[in-house]
């Protein structure tokens, strides 16, 4: 099948899963001797306009996943991608737990919206509430792995040997969300955690351009004029390093995950 544009479509707040759907779509294009169409949605404006993609376009489509799952808070604009029968590469990056119900998710809702999906992958990137877990990913060996995923998607396109939805390995109804505890097995709920400011914060208002969510005043950094969604945007882009969290529950949580999943996990793919 003739590709006519190739499109790196990504929700990337800290610049994760971008990095690894810019390679993917890279090293798709380049056999195709097509350009990279970025489509960058992290920022609020980004998401005010319907999406409307072509037949012949190929769309490596990325999102982090949290708390097992598609961000939710993306759900309402991701309903309003057009799809037009474009062929789509679902993609997540978790934090070195698991990618739970996220790809299937992800997949099953590009197909809804009009697209044909024709591989997807779950990969690993620095968890967004930790500087250790998975510290430093995606790294060259996880890049060594979307390279060779690109290489078998063209490969299978070339032939045209296109098989959609692209099947999985936990298919069947959507799970739960995935639900963090506490010592004693208590649920823990840190939807209204945010993050504190220390006082050598120069309030130059970065933090605020960087929001996805648009949810920091500009005018005072301190000051949150909407939900925080712990994408760890604020806090590992501040120039001074100004931010941090201190709430009892979102810390146990934090220290939980990086003492249960110290193993590397791999990234999965499927074709």
């Amino acid at each position: 099948m003739e590709i006519q544009r190739v499109w790196a479509a990504y929700f990337s707040p800290t610049g994760t899963t971008e990095k690894v759907v810019s390679h993917i779509a890279g090293h798709l294009a380049k056999p195709m001797n097509c350009s990279v169409l970025p489509f960058d949605f992290t920022l609020p404006h980004a998401r005010q306009d319907r999406m409307r993609f072509q037949s012949r376009d190929l769309v490596v489509f990325g999102v982090p996943v949290y708390a097992g799952r598609v961000p939710n808070v993306l759900l309402k604009y991701l309903n309003t991608l057009e799809g037009n029968g474009a062929m789509a590469v679902p993609v997540v990056l978790f934090g070195n737990r698991n990618y739970d119900e996220a790809l299937k998710e992800l997949r099953n809702l590009l197909e809804l919206r009009g697209f044909q999906t024709v591989a997807a992958g779950a990969f690993v990137g620095e968890h967004s509430f930790s500087r250790t877990l998975g510290q430093g990913r995606p790294d060259a060996e996880d890049l060594s792995v979307a390279s060779e995923f690109a290489a078998r998607i063209f490969d299978t396109l070339d032939v045209g040997l296109i098989m959609s939805p692209v099947l999985l390995d936990n298919e069947g109804p959507l799970g739960e969300y995935y639900q963090p505890r506490d010592q004693d097995g208590n649920p823990i709920d840190i939807r209204k955690v945010r993050p504190k400011v220390r006082d050598h914060c120069s309030n130059c208002g970065y933090c605020a351009l960087m929001c996805p969510m648009g949810s920091i005043n500009p005018e005072n950094v301190r000051d949150f004029i909407g939900i925080c969604i712990k994408c760890g945007a604020c806090v590992k882009k501040c120039p001074v390093e100004a931010r941090y969290y201190d709430e009892e529950s979102y810390l146990y949580h934090k220290y939980d995950l990086e003492q249960t999943y110290t193993r590397r996990a791999e990234p999965v793919v499927f074709l």
